[in-house]
């Protein structure tokens, strides 16, 4: 028998959580959907909800306010390189103008040799980002099927 679930909410740990969400509000467009504290002016709570193009995402403190030092621990952050969200994003070349212009490293979209088109970065706590689409008819039309996207014709 298989489990029926709706949906899926990864949870991250973060080291600051207002600059985690200026990262996912701010930069990449999230929304906040629910805090441990609502009602609370301001980006300083312990666990979020962000909603974003149909996900979820979850952020959590790794630390209680009065255990957090008062710099990250680079190998904690180091450990975070094996982890990356993944988001369909159609305007990959306007995605990484508005990145650099607001000053946020990011790799400019390149093609891999699975026929995606992705554009990578790291977000505050080292987790990767990858926005990508299609880039080749067998990718496109996989996606036609999985995801619902406009059929296309690549020449």
């Amino acid at each position: 028998m298989a489990i029926e679930t709706r949906g899926m909410a990864p949870l991250l740990f973060v080291f600051d959580m207002p600059a985690s969400v200026h990262f996912y509000r701010d930069v990449l467009g999230f929304e906040i959907a629910g805090t441990s504290t609502p009602g609370q002016p301001g980006d300083d709570f312990g666990w979020c909800l962000l909603r974003f193009g149909g996900g979820e995402l979850m952020l959590n403190t790794a630390h209680d306010d009065d255990e957090r030092p008062s710099t990250p621990d680079p190998v904690r952050i180091s450990s975070h390189s094996d982890t990356t969200l993944y988001f369909a994003c159609e305007d990959l070349e306007g995605a990484y103008r508005h990145l650099r212009g607001l000053g946020i490293e990011a790799n400019e979209p390149k093609v891999t040799y699975y026929g995606m088109r992705q554009l990578t970065l790291k977000d505050p706590d080292g987790f990767g980002i990858c926005l990508q689409w299609p880039a080749s008819q067998k990718t496109h039309d996989q996606w036609v099927e999985a995801y619902g996207i406009q059929p296309k014709e690549f020449g």
